[in-house]
């Protein structure tokens, strides 16, 4: 995990110290990159909320579709201890909550600590025992949903590989590129629409 982190660093400096007006290579595939993100996420919430939540979005999905790939690097899953920090519930756990607490401090920064409160008994006062649990419920979820999916790849790719060494692997690395792809853009959405119903709730 440290290891992405440092990497993603390296190509964020290296890739925003010589901005130009007409961009190089490197740039304009950035720049589609992050355009496409953009028109994305402005999909799943107002424009100007989008632009205003944009870095985060894109800092999970990055984060995420980066850690997931490098479950495809060889000997991944395979050699010990070097594996996709994605298959490990710690990493994912601590995403779960930090898109729990971005809810919670977004939330309360858009409509102030009493509306947002409020949104605990709306309809009716009985909706809060339920409406706490499926805020719980949400970070979990998110959570073991990635962790499982990736988890669960990687085992498959182990057990592949121990039968069939050349061939099949090649096969499911090739699959794996469009899952871990979706893997990132679910929890992304998903991080995304909850703070966009967080800092909208009707009082």
């Amino acid at each position: 995990m440290w290891g992405v982190m440092l990497l993603l660093v390296i190509l964020s400096v290296l890739a925003t110290r010589r901005l130009r007006e007409v961009p190089g290579t490197l740039q304009t595939l950035l720049e589609m990159a992050l355009g496409k993100l953009d028109d994305f996420f402005s999909g799943l919430m107002p424009k100007e909320k989008s632009d205003r939540y944009f870095p985060f979005f894109a800092t999970l999905f990055i984060f995420i579709i980066v850690c997931n790939f490098t479950g495809l690097l060889p000997g991944a899953g395979v050699i010990p201890g070097f594996k996709a920090p994605t298959s490990s519930l710690s990493v994912t756990a601590g995403l779960g909550l930090t898109v729990f607490l971005a809810v919670i401090i977004l939330g309360i920064r858009s409509l102030g600590v009493a509306r947002w409160l409020r949104h605990f008994i709306k309809p009716v006062v009985i909706m809060l025992p339920f409406i706490i649990v499926d805020e719980l419920v949400r970070p979990v979820s998110l959570a073991l949903r990635l962790y499982g999916n990736i988890f669960g790849e990687e085992s498959v790719m182990e057990q592949l590989y121990a039968l069939l060494p050349i061939g099949a692997p090649l096969i499911m690395m090739v699959m794996s590129l469009l899952f871990c792809t979706i893997q990132a853009v679910v929890f992304s959405m998903l991080a995304a629409i909850y703070v966009d119903e967080s800092t909208t709730l009707e009082h």
